[in-house]
């Protein structure tokens, strides 16, 4: 916190370095205005109890002077007269994931791809020898001999076909754990596994084929454990139940104190740099970066104008986050704006995240939006949603336009689907 006014100790404190940094705390600059008067920045002041004072240098307040507005510069709220363009959406903690007949489906055209990085994970290297001696001068190359280091040997014993089942083994294991029931027969465990292994080795098989980017690695470089657990993890949050064939739909696990949040409650105070809105609830979308939100919230509200969305949100200060699983850890992520769309039959809310350079982890977050989107979409009481990243800041607009039309025709499209329209 960094509008931080009053302190009160109420422990001990065994060294006058600790007291010095709690005094800190209350002292962080909230205003880098100048005092046109001094040339200088303005004292900042707290009020600090409990606290010994007997070697720390300090220098009070005067008393006859007024209290110093020790508050940030924007305050950033929600706008009681823009309550029409309140935004509502669900607090997601989890997904039922419940398997009747053991059919599953997923859409691997829209899953993110993989690419193999042979930088962050060389495929050979040099080594030399450091046992032994030499005679003569020393030198910075040495006279011993150097040797390549590669897989080669273990490219020719290990095929494709066999990471392959690694995988899809990997996938039934984590679909199957809910199965874990002592009421559940061992053998009727073991039958789900064999029906669940020939539709997940299809979809792995699938992806590997299509959504591998290899950059010039062996494609036997999917069996390094960093590789193989991405690829695990984004095809289970990509599978579903087969609601086609008779499967309960996958389905959110809301929070239970509080299901739903809403951008009423959005209120806080910020130093940041901000950028006033017109049709959004909060005022203000506060500037992380240089020009990124800036140019977002000017294109968004283009649009409202344009009455192609209804009005939009930063996500700063919602808790509105997704969670997700990236190398073994649980994460949550949090996208960049909400746009509901004007105009649906059926409420349509867009997801929007605004990215430059992506990393893996970015894709895993991207295959958890489209999840999360999936199971709020089988859920429907807040209507249906829909996740797109835009790469390009300057073409937002033009990528939401075509990203709604091929709603409103049909089957969304994908992300590069929506930015190829846009080249044409």
């Amino acid at each position: 916190a960094n509008n931080v006014t009053h302190i009160l100790g109420l422990r001990a404190f065994g060294s006058q370095l600790l007291c010095e940094q709690v005094v800190g705390r209350g002292l962080r600059r909230m205003d880098y205005t100048v005092d046109p008067d001094t040339g200088l920045l303005t004292e900042e002041y707290v009020d600090v109890y409990g606290v010994p004072f007997s070697v720390i240098p300090f220098r009070g307040r005067a008393p006859n002077k007024p209290e110093p507005m020790d508050r940030p510069k924007n305050h950033v709220r929600a706008l009681d007269e823009r309550a029409l363009y309140e935004i509502r959406f669900p607090v997601v903690e989890g997904y039922a994931f419940a398997l009747e007949r053991d059919m599953i489906k997923a859409d691997v055209a829209r899953i993110e791809p993989l690419h193999l990085d042979p930088g962050k994970y060389p495929t050979a290297a040099c080594v030399k020898p450091q046992v032994g001696y030499q005679i003569g001068t020393p030198s910075q190359v040495g006279g011993f001999e150097v040797w390549e280091q590669d897989r080669e040997a273990f490219y020719d014993t290990y095929h494709l076909q066999t990471v392959k089942f690694g995988i899809a083994q990997h996938i039934v294991t984590a679909l199957t754990e809910g199965f874990q029931d002592p009421k559940i027969a061992p053998k009727l465990l073991a039958h789900s596994r064999q029906r669940l292994f020939p539709q997940v080795y299809r979809i792995v098989d699938e992806y590997v084929r299509d959504k591998v980017v290899n950059n010039g690695c062996r494609p036997q470089e999917l069996a390094l454990a960093p590789y193989m657990e991405q690829v695990v993890t984004r095809l289970t949050h990509a599978i579903e139940p087969n609601d086609a064939e008779g499967e309960p739909p996958l389905l959110p696990i809301l929070n239970r104190y509080e299901s739903i949040r809403s951008t009423a409650d959005v209120d806080f105070k910020t130093t940041k740099p901000c950028y006033a809105t017109v049709c959004s609830h909060v005022n203000q979308v506060v500037a992380d970066t240089q020009q990124w939100e800036q140019s977002a919230a000017f294109r968004l509200d283009q649009l409202a104008r344009d009455h192609v969305i209804k009005c939009y949100v930063k996500n700063d200060h919602l808790e509105f986050t997704i969670p997700y699983e990236f190398e073994g850890s649980k994460h949550h992520y949090t996208p960049d704006f909400i746009a509901p769309v004007r105009d649906e039959p059926l409420p349509l809310t867009l997801i929007v995240e605004l990215k430059g350079r992506e990393t893996e982890q970015d894709r895993q977050k991207y295959e958890a939006a489209r999840r999360w989107c999936s199971a709020v979409n089988n859920w429907g009481r807040l209507g249906r949603w829909e996740f797109h990243v835009c790469r390009n800041r300057h073409t937002v607009g033009e990528e939401l336009r075509a990203l709604i039309g091929s709603i409103r025709g049909g089957a969304p499209a994908t992300a590069d689907e929506v930015r190829a329209d846009i080249r044409v």
